[in-house]
């Protein structure tokens, strides 16, 4: 956590991120470009991709046996003025028969390569952006919308799933299917060959125009699908904030815009795609008509056998159906490429709060000494929050830390457990530069308990052994009873086994910090960092929590942000912050009787608590 250099700014500012924080390098770059890095981060799917593409080779090439047996039928089987070779015929059948068979057989085995293939390399790339979101800091996950993000690790990555299993598959048997169909085409005359790619290449170049107003309008139908999830997640977790202020409408009406915002996004990339279907129409009819009469005149002057011009029209069928499917792919391929360049605009943002790995330090068990040397911290775009905050936490200190909304109280505790760094000033833990500590240190020795006390979707038992995650269920049950809380532990339904609901919703808002307290203390760490719950409790919660909260300080460092001054009254020392610095430090009773911030604060709390 050192002071931000003008070099480490610089770099910094060298790379492109959006108002989100996100990098957006991807987002400029060229279809094949990020395609190329997209699979670079999958290398399951390059895992026997020679084998997959000749399967793909035998398949594509199997389906030209049906125009090469009808023209050998014509002209061998079926001779001009005299009796047909039925043997012939039979052994071309037969022939064909085989040949189609091993085709459907090609095609089925790469189909199950391609699906295995994918959705191993799919998995990979969803765990990575799933753990690189986790990695980010706490300063950039709260500029991107949670809907927007879990949108990135699950809906665009669908949507790359989606192509990679039919547009990928498409686009191989394509590319194999015009080079072997030419290829024969050409055998059978390279006049014909020439009339149908000088009729279908104003077609390719169109295409590559409509690419790219394609590829930035499936752009903004991601974008919109990420905004359409944030809000309806958001509706949906805020459920009682909603009926409570009968925000019904207002909300259905947020949602709606989301809605239409993305359909307005949807039906613009599908005009786009439209508008390609009928030139591909028309191109195969002009191809057709062209090889028609193309090929009677060549057959006049002999160069072309009736058998040969037949087999020719069905391979022009053959060429033609891919041309005509690229618009289709083409719709999935910008769709998909929009996903990629979203998950990579997530994998490119390095975070900004890194663990220095294996050159990093291990801190010794034991009491733990805090220093902040001339800490400044500002928010993006903001003034800031914090300036010259300049303390020494002795070790088994009990801090208090008070001040009014927006003091620094809150960012004062982010950075101490190194939720975020600071841009200015240095944080020492043992005399060790805090961003200089292995996160597996640093997570053992510090723990915070936010204000919310999150509970995830399991019983309590397991909540609270997040905390120490090889903690048996007696050792929780001792845990408990520690911190005084066994009566409470008797007094639940199913004990540990209780279920809590989502984000602990089926317990009160002052059970979920006494879980989230007993899960600190099963952690075991040196310094502990308490949000203080300011949500009112009944009394004998109250009662709960405050023995727990005595039970857990009790003979290891901690730093409590003090929304009840009655915490400040039994701290072994009290920092007042107020706009972002420290203005008074002391023990509670020779801060209350100065006159000053903390007198005013405890005046106004004790007037609250006689009303």
């Amino acid at each position: 956590m050192t002071v931000m250099t003008d070099k480490s700014a610089a770099t910094k500012g060298d790379r492109p991120t959006g108002e989100s924080g996100l990098n957006e390098t991807s987002l400029s770059e060229g279809a094949i470009a990020t395609l190329r890095r997209g699979l670079a981060l999958a290398p399951e799917f390059r895992r026997g991709l020679a084998l997959t593409l000749l399967l793909a080779l035998v398949a594509t090439a199997g389906r030209t046996v049906v125009p090469i047996a009808v023209q050998q039928t014509i002209d061998h089987g079926l001779p001009m003025g005299g009796s047909p070779d039925l043997g012939y015929v039979r052994n071309a059948v037969l022939i064909c028969a085989v040949v189609t068979v091993l085709t459907a057989l090609s095609a089925y085995l790469m189909n199950v390569r391609l699906y295995k293939r994918t959705e191993g390399s799919l998995a990979t790339l969803r765990v990575k952006a799933f753990r690189h979101v986790h990695d980010l800091s706490m300063l950039t996950q709260s500029g991107q919308r949670r809907g927007g993000l879990v949108s990135r690790v699950t809906g665009d990555v669908d949507q790359i799933s989606q192509f990679m299993q039919w547009g990928g598959l498409m686009l191989l048997i394509s590319v194999g299917e015009v080079a072997v169909v030419t290829a024969l085409m050409a055998v059978y005359s390279w006049q014909l060959t020439l009339v149908v790619w000088i009729a279908f290449l104003p077609l390719a170049f169109a295409l590559r125009f409509f690419q790219r107003l394609i590829s930035r309008a499936y752009m903004t139908v991601r974008e919109r699908m990420g905004d359409l999830l944030a809000a309806v997640s958001e509706s949906v977790v805020g459920a009682p904030v909603i009926k409570a202020h009968a925000a019904e409408r207002r909300t259905a009406d947020r949602v709606d815009l989301a809605v239409e915002r993305g359909r307005a996004a949807q039906k613009r990339a599908q005009g786009l795609v439209a508008m390609t279907f009928p030139s591909s129409e028309i191109v195969a009819a002009i191809a057709t008509a062209a090889v028609v009469v193309g090929g009677v005149m060549l057959g006049v002057g002999g160069g072309i056998s009736a058998g040969e011009l037949v087999a020719f029209l069905f391979l022009v069928t053959l060429f033609v159906s891919p041309m005509q499917q690229a618009t289709e792919i083409l719709n999935e391929a910008q769709n998909a490429i929009a996903g990629w360049r979203r998950v990579l605009g997530v994998l490119d943002t390095e975070p900004d709060v890194a663990d220095p790995g294996e050159d990093g330090h291990v801190l010794p068990r034991g009491p733990v000494e805090v220093r902040f040397s001339d800490v400044a911290f500002a928010y993006p775009s903001g003034p800031r929050v914090l300036d010259g905050v300049d303390v020494r936490i002795p070790p088994r200190a009990r801090i208090a830390v008070v001040g009014e909304t927006g003091s620094g109280k809150t960012t004062f505790a982010k950075l101490l457990t190194r939720l975020m760094d600071p841009a200015e000033g240095t944080v020492l833990v043992d005399g060790v530069p805090l961003d200089r500590v292995r996160f597996s240190s640093l997570r053992e020795r510090i723990v915070i308990v936010p204000q919310d006390g999150f509970l995830f979707d399991t019983t309590l038992g397991e909540n609270i052994r997040y905390g120490r995650p090889s903690a048996t269920d007696a050792e929780i049950t001792e845990a408990l009873g520690a911190l005084g809380l066994a009566d409470w532990l008797e007094s639940l339904p199913r004990g540990l086994d209780t279920p809590v609901g989502q984000r602990g919703e089926s317990l009160s808002a002052g059970e979920r910090q006494l879980a989230a307290l007993a899960r600190a203390y099963l952690a075991d760490p040196d310094l502990l960092v308490l949000d203080e719950a300011t949500s009112a409790v009944d009394p004998a919660t109250e009662v709960r929590i405050q023995r727990a909260l005595d039970g857990i300080t009790r003979g290891r460092t901690s730093v409590t942000i003090a929304h009840r001054l009655s915490t400040a009254e039994a701290a072994d020392e009290v920092l007042v912050f107020d706009k972002g610095r420290i203005v008074q430090r002391g023990h509670h009773e020779a801060l209350v009787a100065t006159p000053g911030v903390y007198a005013d604060l405890h005046r106004s709390w004790r007037a609250q608590r006689s009303l």
